[in-house]
């Protein structure tokens, strides 16, 4: 990352390792010392909006004055802060049905009604309308389907099923599984004018009956309307005076016909009060420069090397790994992401000593692991123009490499990248693995969003990934000081560029990850999502899951499901959507040069 006459800066240091004029000496980069110190029980797994992320920000800021780095221009303080949901609770959600001139039923048990997390707070009385499953499929995909086509929902109450038809066809639900997250529905439901959301899981449905867990939102604000999730037995007594059940009105959908219309719901008014307690935080990035010392005519005079230093705490937000044994451990995060920190400050301190015609900003986002959320604050409030930044580099999990492979993902977003990256990497000598895909879990997502050329590197995923054992000793200072210098060199070669690399739009994935709120099957694998085989190798299992059960292992690759030829991560997640709990499937994998078979059995996701 910076100027004309390039010279590669070797960081790690050690037999056959060069330290050409400009490098850095260990004892001044100490790379881990800085994981050490980020990994350590101290920052207590440095979650979003806690007293360990302020710790691990002054220890950041600390470091970052030493190599000279400045707050921002017109900015006193390093630290940008955002407000964030930290979790949500019900607070005594209610609903009291009226059907003819019986007795209204009130109902306010758990077991009956609870808020969904992004429901605004309020009450609405109003009539009932069954919309099917709710899902609406956005004009110019594969199929037409809308649950709402030939209803009236406008100031009315719609009542969804979860989850999406169970026998369709299996490439129609794959594609009404992307389309079934319950904050797709509530969108849908809004838009089309109702004043509240009701949903029941269908007796032909994982979970039949059950509530739905109130889970973790971050968003602050709710979703612009009223929505609850309800049991069967409510849902039961709504239909009371309809002419159906609930069971049959499932089994005329569940075939994916678009045609099976919704109906209303005669004789009964409702009225949903939720209340829906939301925790409030703030979180910190930390944003430091390192100003030019030149003021050449250059377009676009900023370089972003970014990481983000939030972890899982003691597991409870984000997604953690850790086993029953393991629960409530701190989890340190040394390699997710304490060594993206460390690439970014030895990256910054070789800058700082070369000259420069552009600023070069140091990043470091919190609310990664919950959303994206530091960096998704610096884009809607930029402290520096988006169309001022000539590039982004994302630095996450580069400290357990394997096979001197680093993997350089998001290279589609310019055609500058492939040239860049073969210079760059002649003297740093890696098995580069280029993936064009910019629509990564990580903070790289964001900044392709926004538009900007963006790189983003990463050593592999590993079975310690979000659990306790993600700790200091395990990480290779060796390798992480040869990615720091990469990333280096390659912001040198960025400031070096008149014209500095053209943003092109990378079209998303047909198969995309399904979220968490679609996905009604558990299997217990762990992808390895930067693997370059043909296939989905396996990161790890977690334990005594359907994998686990079903003896796959780490390492071992999988080529089949249900039928399914397996080719990547998309083909994997896609062929999961169209799998039921309970029912098994085989499974085809290879395990070193052997091919082998196994039945899995997927679980329920709550």
């Amino acid at each position: 990352m910076k100027a004309r006459h390039l010279l590669f800066v070797t960081l790690a240091l050690g037999a056959g390792c060069r330290a050409p004029s400009g490098g850095i000496a260990e004892d001044a980069l100490n790379t881990r010392a800085l994981v050490t110190t980020l990994a350590s029980d101290a920052m207590q797994g440095r979650v979003t909006g806690s007293a360990g992320e302020r710790r691990a920000g002054d220890y950041i800021i600390a470091q970052l004055e030493r190599i000279g780095a400045k707050p921002l221009p017109g900015r006193s303080d390093y630290r940008m802060p955002f407000e964030f949901t930290a979790g949500a609770r019900d607070g005594g959600s209610s609903m009291t049905v009226q059907s003819n001139s019986a007795e209204p039923q009130r109902f306010d048990s758990r077991s009956d009604i609870q808020a969904l997390s992004f429901s605004d707070q309020g009450s609405v009385t109003e009539g009932i309308v069954f919309a099917g499953y709710g899902i609406v499929v956005p004009p110019g995909q594969e199929i037409d389907y809308d649950s709402y086509a030939g209803l009236d929902v406008k100031d009315k109450i719609v009542l969804v099923l979860r989850y999406f038809p169970e026998n369709a066809e299996r490439n129609r639900k794959a594609l009404l599984a992307r389309y079934a997250d319950l904050r797709h529905k509530a969108r849908a439901a809004r838009d089309r004018g109702a004043k509240g959301m009701l949903v029941v899981a269908g007796p032909g449905s994982p979970n039949a009956g059950a509530i739905i867990p109130m889970t973790f939102d971050s968003a602050i604000a709710g979703s612009g309307i009223i929505a609850a999730s309800i049991s069967d037995r409510v849902a039961s007594v709504l239909f009371a005076n309809s002419g159906h059940t609930l069971a049959d009105a499932q089994r005329a959908l569940d075939s994916g016909d678009a045609s099976v219309p919704g109906f209303e719901l005669p004789k009964v008014k409702t009225t949903i009060a939720t209340s829906v307690i939301r925790e409030k935080r703030t979180g910190s990035n930390i944003l430091a420069y390192l100003p030019a010392t030149s003021r050449p005519d250059v377009s676009k005079p900023w370089i972003v090397l970014g990481a983000h230093y939030d972890h899982l705490g003691n597991g409870q937000a984000g997604t953690s790994l850790a086993g029953k044994d393991e629960a409530g451990r701190v989890h340190p995060g040394a390699d997710d992401n304490a060594s993206g920190v460390a690439a970014v400050i030895a990256a910054g301190r070789a800058l700082a000593r070369d000259g420069r015609q552009r600023n070069v900003l140091l990043a470091f986002w919190s609310g990664e692991e919950i959303g994206l959320l530091g960096s998704a604050a610096f884009v809607a409030a930029p402290p520096v123009p988006l169309h001022a930044i000539a590039a982004y580099l994302n630095f996450d999990m580069v400290g357990r490499m394997q096979d001197n492979k680093l993997f350089v993902q998001a290279t589609g977003t310019s055609n500058a990248w492939r040239r860049v990256l073969e210079r760059a990497n002649v003297p740093a000598g890696f098995d580069l693995v280029v993936q064009d895909d910019p629509y990564q879990p990580t903070d790289v997502a964001t900044f392709n969003d926004a538009g900007v050329p963006s790189l983003s590197f990463f050593t592999g995923a590993h079975s310690d990934y979000h659990r306790p054992t993600d700790t200091a000793d395990k990480v290779d200072y060796r390798d992480l000081d040869r990615v720091a210098a990469f990333g280096a060199d390659i912001a040198t070669r960025i400031d070096a560029l008149a014209t500095p690399p053209v943003f092109v739009k990378v079209d998303r994935p047909v198969a995309s990850r399904p979220s968490r709120g679609a996905a009604r099957v558990f299997t217990g694998t762990i992808p390895d999502y930067a693997s370059d085989v043909k296939g989905l190798r396996l990161t790890s299992v977690v334990g005594g899951g359907p994998a686990d059960k079903a003896g796959l292992e780490k390492g071992d690759v999988i080529v089949e499901v249900a039928g399914q030829s397996i080719a990547n991560i998309y083909d994997y997640t896609y062929a999961l959507e169209t799998l039921k709990p309970g029912v098994g499937v085989k499974v085809v994998y290879t395990r070193g040069s052997e091919r082998r078979e196994t039945t899995l059995t997927p679980a329920a996701r709550n």
